[in-house]
């Protein structure tokens, strides 16, 4: 396993969806590297921060601008 690797199974790796073979590939390359078990504890700790957290209701305004630019972007309105 190198880091490359790491990143492309670490949503697998944090949902507990590897093979055992897979996890031990994963599990001793952290050991050995500082970098990739610093992307997976932050990866980490992002997800828990985000499923303990309320989603806060846009302001009236913001809300208008976004529709407004997803109208621009999309280039017509919506239910059209």
């Amino acid at each position: 396993m190198n880091c490359q690797g790491l990143i492309r199974e670490i949503s697998a790796y944090l949902d507990g969806e590897l093979t055992p073979e897979l996890l031990g590939d994963i599990e001793r390359h952290l050991e050995r590297c500082k970098d990739c078990r610093l992307i997976v504890d932050t990866t980490r700790k992002t997800i828990e921060i985000y499923y303990n957290t309320q989603p806060l209701a846009l302001p009236n305004d913001v809300r208008e601008r976004l529709h407004q630019a997803l109208i621009k972007r999309l280039g017509r309105r919506p239910n059209a």
